[in-house]
């Protein structure tokens, strides 16, 4: 037992203080993440809209977070990441303390755009950040300690929100969620101001930078990880009202196992990352065995007759979670070097912007005129799609390496 503990703890050796000052303030900022898991729940239950209804929610959500990934490319191009990701913070807890108080649908639309926009124009420059504060061989364990402080949060928030929920209400949630993030952009001001800190890894000027649009094998990448966006983001919004209309499952009950996937991650994803960095597969490779057991999680969510199978699926599902998202990352912060890291990680952020526009709506209306069976089938054929477009990427990179081998080689002998 000693021995696992100490490996455990020899997993997060050589990371820098920013890191670690980072990973608290995405704690913070996290625990207080209790609305969005009970979203789709809290506007089923809480102010009786329809599924469709629900689920266009989701899709002005969506855009909203696709606009405010590509402001916050711009802005952190412009402005720096310490600014732009402090905005973000604030005005996103002012922004939940207003939320709360909307009831009408196209009210609701709008405001969940306002608040997501203004929530995801810090997401390229949290990516920007965070290489910064990283040597480059300790990237993929930084992404990998900040996954665990956001997963931890989750862990802890759901679980709590599902209680504050039977207790105080689906309000309670609103005030916590606006609190903690005015609260994580204090501390960052306190410990991250550019004045206090250094950077380990600088954007270096690039000559001649590819912009992310003509990088064919990247933007394969990204098609591939919207689609994958699509199929994860279902455990936040179609998965619980599964739960809830065919295992009939309590709104604690539903919390703690999100919670499960938190606290899953919290233990096991670095010793996972630091296991598969050993084998030094691509972090394309690492990508697809994410991707598929994802897939695999939908597949087992079609045995209805057993309970215990959702348990399962979640146990799957956040296996691959914990595969797929810090090889991902890295791949696209690796990526980034060839033009500006700004654009680049805005692009890879909007990836997932796609996934909430259409990923929690389609779930919703397919769910809605065909029932839960469709919509896994749905998804799994998804995951092969996605899966052809990251072994096509594989194929590519292979191609662009004997390239650039040969080109060195043709260097080196005049």
């Amino acid at each position: 037992m000693k021995l696992l503990l100490r490996n455990y703890i020899r997993t997060f050796e050589g990371l820098s203080k920013e890191i670690w000052w980072l990973s608290l303030i995405t704690l913070i900022n996290r625990t207080g993440a209790m609305v969005i898991p009970f979203l789709s729940l809290y506007l089923k239950e809480d102010l009786h809209f329809t599924i469709p209804d629900v689920g266009w929610v989701m899709t002005a959500f969506g855009i909203g977070s696709f606009f405010g990934a590509w402001l916050g490319g711009k802005l952190t191009t412009l402005i720096g990441y310490y600014k732009v990701i402090l905005l973000s913070l604030v005005l996103t807890g002012v922004n939940f303390l207003w939320v709360m108080h909307v009831e009408e649908f196209w009210m609701m639309c709008f405001a969940f755009f306002i608040l997501i926009a203004i929530s995801d124009i810090g997401r390229p420059a949290f990516f920007v950040a965070l290489s910064a504060y990283s040597k480059p061989e300790n990237k993929t364990r930084s992404l990998t300690l900040i996954r665990l402080a956001i997963n931890l949060g989750f862990s802890a928030g759901p679980a709590v929100g599902g209680f504050l929920i039977a207790t105080l209400g689906y309000e309670s949630l609103f005030y916590v969620d606006g609190i903690t993030c005015i609260l994580a952009g204090i501390l960052m001001t306190q410990t991250l101001h550019p004045k206090k800190v250094k950077e380990l890894d600088k954007e270096i000027p690039v000559e001649n930078p590819l912009p992310p649009q003509n990088d064919l094998p990247y933007l394969l990448f990204l098609v591939a990880l919207a689609l994958f966006g699509i199929i994860f983001v279902q455990y936040f919004s179609t998965v619980p009202l599964f739960y809830r209309d065919i295992h009939h499952l309590s709104e604690d009950a539903i919390g703690l196992i999100l919670a499960m996937n938190g606290f899953l991650i919290v233990i096991l994803e670095m010793p996972l990352v630091a296991w598969m960095e050993s084998k030094k597969w691509s972090n394309i490779k690492n990508t697809i065995v994410g991707l598929l057991l994802t897939g695999v999680s939908f597949l087992l969510l079609l045995w209805e007759s057993w309970i215990g199978i959702v348990v399962i699926g979640m146990i799957i599902a956040t296996i691959g979670e914990m595969i797929s998202f810090p090889f991902s990352n890295k791949f696209a912060l690796d990526r980034s070097k060839k033009g500006k890291q700004g654009s680049y990680m805005g692009v890879y952020a909007m990836s997932f912007s796609v996934a909430h526009i259409f990923g929690h709506n389609s779930g919703m209306q397919i769910t809605a005129h065909y029932g839960y069976t469709i919509t896994w089938g749905f998804l799994i054929a998804l995951t092969v799609i996605a899966w052809l477009l990251l072994y096509i990427t594989n194929r590519l990179l292979g191609k662009e390496k004997t390239i650039e081998a040969v080109s060195l080689k043709s260097n080196l002998e005049s």
